[in-house]
């Protein structure tokens, strides 16, 4: 059993950082209208697009990440990851609903199976933040909601699978849902023997740091499984003050911490961005995983840097930072057994 200390926060915090995470989600920027409207962008120029766009994949940003956001600037990198543009109402060959083949890999409700030692469960449908390049964003997720009964056969089906030894909790993201349904599922998946680690996917200690609580972090220190999380972090200006303190709760958690990046046009698809990211996110405690070529999802194609152009960066990116920082480009192949590496020297 892994011995850790309990981690707890005590901090001053400021009055929105008192706030709670289930308030802030709750209070979150929902129209296109309102989007605009705190950042100063003139409607005559957006708004049409933003509406059209948000009909197909709705607006959800909160108040914390919004508030990094460089107000009367369309190009903000923060800004152009939830925005909704005119470009996603076209539709381009190639960029297809299910990218990654994920219907075909669901052995029973909410789990996915698509790595030999690796379960990835679907504990909600829902995400902080809308993120329009999502790769899920047209999964069916009222499709994948669990109940009590398929809550047991998911831990059933990981019990007479002893190949797998890492649950994911994915979603939607994982820490949108109480600590006390997370604890209940990190309980149950720890009394399965051949189970060694807890991975958790999420982008909600970025953007709602607060989401970083006492409840959270009690689970986290006591269960017997090893825990790593998975960070989703595309730009150094995610990381502020706040975030850096939730990352350290996390840590002192007991939680290893990594992050994965999707290489965006706009946001970081140049070589000095995603240098600026890896020292950011080393200074915060995270280690750079993955920078993942963009999966091909209908109404994002607006967002794709072709790989001969990523290879580029990547070797701009081993000049510049030392090998620990360089992030692993990845694409995600349906069918494959793992992430596919993309050679960077043919």
């Amino acid at each position: 059993m892994i011995q850790r200390t309990p981690a707890h926060i005590e901090a001053h915090l400021s009055d929105q950082e008192q706030r709670s995470w289930q308030q802030l989600l709750s209070e979150s920027v929902t129209s296109p209208e309102e989007l605009l409207r705190r950042l100063g962008l003139p409607d005559e120029l957006w708004l049409s697009g933003a509406r059209r766009g948000h009909r197909l994949f709705p607006i959800r940003v909160p108040e914390p990440f919004l508030a990094r956001m460089e107000k009367g600037n369309p190009a903000d990198p923060l800004l152009r990851q939830v925005l909704p543009l005119e470009e996603e109402t076209g539709h381009v060959p190639g960029f297809v609903s299910d990218p990654l083949q994920e219907a075909g890999a669901i052995p029973t409700t909410g789990l996915i199976r698509k790595y030999r030692s690796r379960a990835l469960l679907m504990v909600t449908g829902q995400c902080a933040i809308n993120c329009r390049y999502c790769f899920r964003r047209h999964f069916p997720y009222n499709e994948q909601r669990l109940n009590p009964e398929d809550r047991q056969r998911v831990i059933d089906t990981l019990a007479a699978s002893p190949e797998v030894n890492e649950v994911i909790f994915s979603g939607g993201d994982p820490l949108a849902v109480n600590d006390r349904l997370l604890a209940q599922w990190a309980s149950a998946i720890s009394g399965i023997p051949h189970i060694r680690r807890l991975r958790l996917h999420t982008r909600l200690p970025v953007v709602i740091p607060q989401r970083v609580c006492d409840e959270l972090l009690k689970w986290l220190s006591t269960t017997p499984l090893q825990v790593v999380i998975v960070l989703h972090i595309n730009h150094p200006a995610e990381i502020d003050p706040p975030t850096r303190r939730a990352l350290g709760y996390l840590r002192a958690a007991g939680a290893t911490l990594l992050n994965q990046s999707v290489i965006l046009r706009g946001v970081n698809d140049q070589a000095f961005v995603l240098e600026a990211l890896s020292e950011a996110l080393f200074d915060a405690g995270v280690l750079p995983y993955y920078l993942h070529a963009f999966d091909p999802v209908a109404g994002a194609h607006h967002y794709n840097v072709p790989d001969q152009e990523a290879k580029e960066l990547m070797h701009e990116l081993l000049g510049r930072l030392p090998g620990f920082l360089v992030p692993k480009l990845v694409r995600e192949e349906p069918g494959k057994d793992s992430k596919t590496p993309i050679n960077l020297f043919p």
